[in-house]
């Protein structure tokens, strides 16, 4: 597996992340929360992986 592909799946990781925090939010906002630390982790990593 190439690094891009690595850095493109992270990326869709943290895009399904963001979808859950926007659809949790009303109900459950601690959950919502980690999901949304989550995602900025795996947007993070995929830029830190295309950065190196």
């Amino acid at each position: 597996m190439s690094k891009e592909w690595i850095a493109v799946l992270l990326l869709a990781l943290g895009g399904f992340l963001i979808g859950g925090v926007y659809s949790l939010w009303k109900t459950a906002k601690a959950f919502a929360v980690v999901l949304g630390i989550a995602a900025v982790l795996a947007v993070g990593g995929a830029v830190a992986w295309l950065v190196s």
